[in-house]
């Protein structure tokens, strides 16, 4: 899965595709948010963002 990530993040370099980062990177902090709040105690605060 790293070398994939890598070898992505390279093509992104190399083809100039900055507009997709911003895209990744959102996706991603929704992700974590979503992985962190299945059963804690912070679930209500991140309900209470969105």
């Amino acid at each position: 899965m790293i070398n994939f990530l890598k070898e992505f993040l390279v093509f992104l370099r190399y083809r100039k595709k900055w507009w997709l980062y911003p895209i990744f990177l959102i996706l991603g902090i929704f992700g974590f948010l979503i992985i962190m709040s299945q059963g804690s105690t912070v679930a209500p605060f991140i309900y209470a963002i969105f």
